[in-house]
């Protein structure tokens, strides 16, 4: 999943996974949004939406959240409308984290061990791009899309995937950082 689009306007970040086997704990996957000022587009987020919230101005809302990915489709969906965001606002890096995969201490899942994974991305009926998560199968957590603003005010989407190997807490702060 790669690929740059430019000019965009609202977004929809879909993703999906096979609920978990008979007697094994249920796969949660989450998107998490990091919104950064251009002030400093690689530091804190200004804003940080996920499960259970939305972003204070609106433009980024979580429509569905699944905490089982049992159901037809796409499970979580994620609304971004970069074209209300305050033009303070230049980058917003969005990924996907695997609750109670605690990175480090050798316990939980990865995205190997998590079926039918995928994320589509698109605006309106417009697929702008779609994957699997084979290229970060040892990945607890991975960044699957970075929409930035230019000069112009227009946006445009990177949907290179990076995988991390991060629990929820640790991904939400390092999602965003410059990584060579």
């Amino acid at each position: 999943m790669t690929g740059v689009q430019k000019g965009l306007a609202k977004v929809e970040v879909a993703l999906r996974w096979d609920p978990s086997g008979a007697g094994t704990p249920a796969n949660d996957l989450d998107i998490v949004a990091a919104v950064y000022d251009a002030a400093d587009p690689h530091g804190e987020p200004v804003h940080l939406v996920h499960f259970g919230s939305r972003s204070p101005d609106g433009t980024i809302t979580l429509n569905r959240d699944s905490h089982t990915g049992q159901g037809f489709g796409f499970d979580e969906v994620m609304t971004i409308e970069l074209d209300r965001m305050a033009a303070r606002l230049c980058r917003v890096v969005v990924g996907v984290v695997i609750q109670g995969a605690d990175a480090g201490a050798g316990v939980g899942k990865t995205f190997a061990d998590v079926a039918g994974t995928g994320v589509r991305i698109r605006e309106g009926h417009t697929d702008l791009a779609a994957s699997g998560f084979e290229s970060v199968p040892d990945a607890t957590a991975a960044t699957v899309a970075e929409f930035t603003r230019d000069a112009s005010g227009s946006w445009s989407l990177d949907a290179r995937m990076r995988g991390f190997d991060a629990g929820p807490e640790e991904f939400a702060r390092t999602m965003g950082a410059d990584r060579p």
